[in-house]
């Protein structure tokens, strides 16, 4: 693991090589400078490897994209997500889940074996999630812990879906009578393929 300056290094160095190589045809492109017009949203997790931009093979300025562990929507994605339907005029917004969701196991291990000692701000984060596990946590799931949460991972991003509605009446009122569109995906870590929930 890197230190935190050997880090920094590495970003830097990187950022050098974008610059020095951004005329190249093989280098990535520039986002453009005067318009911003992303043909989607994309409200993915933080998890290092789900970048969104590779998975859909997106030029920069493509994707309006929100990232948050376990893809939920707090207030401040609300609010990034309404910036860009309604200011932007974005109408596709895609909740993307994936395999092995870090946030999502933690709240099924938390929810199994309650007690672990969290942040206020970890806790938060659980409590976000936790309504879509409790409804899963029966028959079967209730005692296979990688199943519940594998299974839940789909739920979570139903359960994020349902809620930006729920919360947001510009959102509501943008899938009403403007158009938009909320969509859910899984992408599988393992493959790099995404699954699209059917409608």
């Amino acid at each position: 693991m890197d230190t935190a300056d050997q880090a920094l290094d590495r970003l830097k160095k990187g950022n050098a090589a974008f610059v020095a190589n951004k005329d190249s045809e093989q280098s990535r492109r520039h986002a453009p400078t005067e318009t911003h017009k992303p043909y989607a949203i994309v409200v993915g997790c933080s998890d290092a490897r789900v970048p969104a931009e590779l998975l859909f093979d997106a030029e920069p300025g493509d994707l309006f994209i929100i990232r948050v562990a376990g893809n939920i929507v707090g207030q401040t994605q609300l609010g990034s997500i309404e910036y860009a339907a309604a200011n932007l005029g974005t109408r596709l917004v895609v909740v993307l889940g994936h395999t092995q969701c870090g946030a999502v196991g933690a709240t099924v291990g938390e929810l199994m074996n309650p007690g672990g000692d969290h942040s206020d701000n970890l806790k938060s984060l659980v409590n976000e999630i936790s309504p879509c596990v409790h409804e899963l946590m029966t028959g079967e799931l209730a005692n296979d812990e990688k199943a519940l949460a594998e299974t839940a991972v789909r739920a979570n991003v139903e359960q994020s879906m349902r809620l930006m509605r729920e919360r947001s009446k510009v959102l509501d009122d943008l899938a009403n009578n403007e158009g938009l569109k909320i969509v859910g995906a899984e992408y599988a870590i393992e493959t790099g393929e995404v699954d699209f929930f059917k409608a």
